[in-house]
């Protein structure tokens, strides 16, 4: 049975969903939960080569969004975590880059307009400026290959040769894209805590989102990932963790929630979930929504604040999985 979603909303939350069974699938998925948007991945996201869509199931993808008001900008596709834009290694950034331009195609071939990906890696063998210069390369390069998918550039945590963990980086490499119609950048509020961006309080929020504007410009977000953090700030870890029980807390969501600059884009979940996915997810976009107009001294955001530091302990001992980027496998 499918959960109530909000309608005449102008927060469009959901989460990463599974295509397991086909990619038409997603759709019941979301609709399972709630959800007034959703991600998904386009293929095995740990193998270099997929077999091609099936054309029944693209045409299924296609009529279930439409049947049920999924539009294009509400759907995030994320890319392949072996993509690496960056590579200075030539032969394996061209491994990258058509796996890219792939997924790309499938967007194309889905009726889709957004696709997220990790800006990539210097792999220890050269700058980040010589990598942030291939990454936008492939860019331009991919945009003259497609008519019509905007390349999402997300922030990252800022581990090792990680590229795109400052708000510079990311806007170094969109003034590299030529089709900035077809550039922008999604927030993932785990990454941006572990790389030393505040969200906990609202003169720390609004420092952080000022910075984001200087720097980049609203006109470019996206899409936002809406993942707490298991580690503190600045600690350049991606350890995702469940709404309002890691170190970000409540009010960092809640600030999202009412934050105006933040309409009609999709805003997706990633969090650890048990063996009900879909429960998980229903609560956790029930308790977003639950934040819209409401104060930062509510009981909703001091229950969550009181109890975080023992539902953090518990979270330690869980059996949940997918709290990190990289342990996605649907």
């Amino acid at each position: 049975m499918f959960a109530t979603r909000l309608s005449n909303v102008t927060k469009y939350v959901g989460a990463h969903v599974s295509i397991v069974g086909g990619i038409q699938n997603a759709i019941t998925n979301s609709l399972f939960i709630g959800g007034n948007a959703f991600a998904i991945f386009l293929r095995n996201q740990r193998r270099w080569i997929a077999p091609p869509l099936d054309p029944k199931n693209i045409e299924a993808f296609r009529e279930n969004c439409l049947q049920h008001n999924y539009a294009s900008k509400f759907i995030l596709p994320h890319g392949s975590y072996l993509i690496n834009l960056g590579n200075p290694d030539q032969e394996k950034r061209e491994k990258s880059y058509q796996a890219f331009l792939e997924d790309l195609q499938r967007c194309e071939l889905l009726g889709l307009t957004l696709y997220n990906f990790h800006p990539g890696s210097t792999v220890g063998n050269c700058s980040k400026e010589q990598s942030i210069q291939h990454i936008a390369t492939c860019i331009n390069r991919a945009h003259k290959e497609t008519s019509s998918v905007t390349c999402v550039i997300e922030n990252m945590a800022g581990a090792g040769n990680i590229v795109g963990s400052r708000f510079e980086e990311l806007a170094d490499i969109i003034s590299q894209v030529d089709d900035k119609s077809r550039v922008g950048v999604c927030i993932d509020t785990c990454h941006a805590f572990a790389a030393g961006y505040d969200l906990r309080t609202s003169k720390a929020y609004e420092k952080t989102m000022e910075e984001f504007s200087r720097l980049i410009g609203f006109q470019y977000l996206r899409g936002m990932h809406l993942n707490d953090s298991e580690t503190e700030l600045g600690s350049f870890r991606d350890r995702h963790a469940n709404i309002g029980k890691g170190y970000l807390g409540l009010e960092a969501f809640r600030l999202i929630m009412n934050d105006d600059r933040l309409n009609e884009i999709p805003l997706i979940l990633e969090t650890p979930i048990g063996p009900d996915e879909s429960s998980d997810y229903y609560k956790e976009i029930k308790l977003l929504y639950g934040l819209v107009g409401k104060e930062s001294n509510c009981n909703n955001v001091k229950a969550h604040i009181t109890e975080k530091n023992k539902e953090k302990r518990k979270s330690k001992k869980s059996k949940k999985s997918k709290n990190t980027d990289g342990e996605f496998n649907k």
